[in-house]
């Protein structure tokens, strides 16, 4: 199972972005996880399969929506209201028929 993430860069503090994890196949629960400079890797949301139930980090809440298409394996961060303290690498997990799988990571940078 091959993992691909895109959509991350450069944003100013209050902006958005949206966070593309595409996934070679059929997978089960699919998270996203943040690592910020010096900081362990954190889980910030995470969604079922069927995309009928989502979880978030009480730092996320309110802010950032997990979804997914299962039609194109895909799963998606939407990450609005963004702050400097959201900069970090961003990594998508994906429980699959093969086991689990870690996507390569896609830097968000917050900065004005």
């Amino acid at each position: 199972v091959q993992l691909v993430e895109s959509g991350g860069g450069l944003v100013q503090p209050g902006g958005s972005l949206r966070l593309s994890c595409a996934a070679s196949e059929f997978t089960f629960s699919m998270s996203w996880y943040r690592q910020a400079p010096g900081k362990e890797r954190e889980l910030i949301a995470v969604i079922t399969s069927a995309g009928s139930s989502t979880d978030y980090a009480d730092s996320v809440k309110g802010r950032f929506t997990i979804s997914r298409d299962n039609a194109k394996n895909t799963v998606y961060l939407q990450m609005n209201s963004l702050k400097p303290e959201d900069t970090g690498v961003y990594y998508c997990y994906a429980i699959t028929t093969r086991g689990r799988k870690w996507g390569q990571g896609t830097q968000v940078t917050v900065s004005s």
